[in-house]
């Protein structure tokens, strides 16, 4: 399987919003997240620590990394979503995805506990996503690092493209390796 560096660092392409963010593309975007635990679990599911230490691509991170950064990273939108909805646009405290990669739960740990914590993570999320009304979508956080305001139904998409994303790193380098 001949895959240049642009697609194996991003299988599905990078996020685009939709110009229309219709009821139907929403309750798909909804789908992937409530899935994505499930999903992810069978991607991963018998693969030996030697596969889950294998870099997705050169100089990129490991399965088990990538498992972990799923688990981190939905873990603080979760929060985001509940600051927005709590708080007058909030500005959310960013994150070094890479720092946190780069520790020992996330570079050594069996991938168990990430994969449990998205579990009940995504059922809480999924729950709160799904009762939110068209005022609640509309809400708002501030990322200081892009200076712009994010709504929350833009933030559905984004994470459902993020699972998928991630998810298809681990699929793209299963299926290049023959596993």
């Amino acid at each position: 399987m001949n895959t240049s560096l642009e697609q194996l660092r991003f299988p599905i392409g990078k996020f685009e919003a939709p110009q229309v963010l219709t009821q139907d593309l929403l309750n798909s975007y909804l789908k992937d997240i409530e899935t994505f635990p499930a999903r992810l679990k069978q991607a991963v599911i018998g693969l030996n620590d030697s596969q889950l230490d294998t870099p997705y691509r050169p100089d990129g991170w490991t399965i088990r990394q990538v498992v972990n950064h799923c688990a981190d990273s939905h873990m603080n939108s979760l929060v985001r979503f509940k600051l927005a909805l709590t708080e007058e646009e909030p500005t959310i405290k960013p994150y070094y995805e890479e720092r946190w990669a780069e520790l020992v739960d996330s570079k050594t740990m069996p991938i168990e506990s990430a994969l449990l914590l998205l579990e009940g993570l995504h059922r809480r999320w999924t729950v709160l996503l799904k009762s939110l009304n068209s005022e609640e979508l509309k809400k708002t956080f501030i990322h200081p690092e892009h200076g712009k305001r994010f709504r929350l139904d833009e933030n559905i998409g984004v994470y459902a493209w993020h699972g998928n994303h991630h998810l298809a790193h681990i699929t793209t380098l299963k299926k290049i390796k023959n596993w």
